[in-house]
């Protein structure tokens, strides 16, 4: 799975849209567009941000 797919696994079972994540960790929606269309990979720390906001290991992304 890329990284972003697994981002939208765990937002589409929060219920959550781009935007609301966006809002509640700082990351841009911008920055959500760019990675869905493959012009942006993140960095750790935006990967760490995303795993505390969604409970989960940072592994989860890192993993294959």
């Amino acid at each position: 799975e890329m990284l972003y797919e697994k981002y939208v696994k765990l937002r589409d079972e929060a219920n959550l849209t781009d935007y609301k994540v966006a809002v509640d960790t700082g990351i841009s929606k911008s920055t959500f567009s760019q990675w869905k269309h493959g012009k942006y990979t993140p960095k750790i720390d935006k990967l760490k941000i995303l795993a505390d906001y969604f409970g989960v290991d940072i592994n989860y992304f890192l993993e294959e």
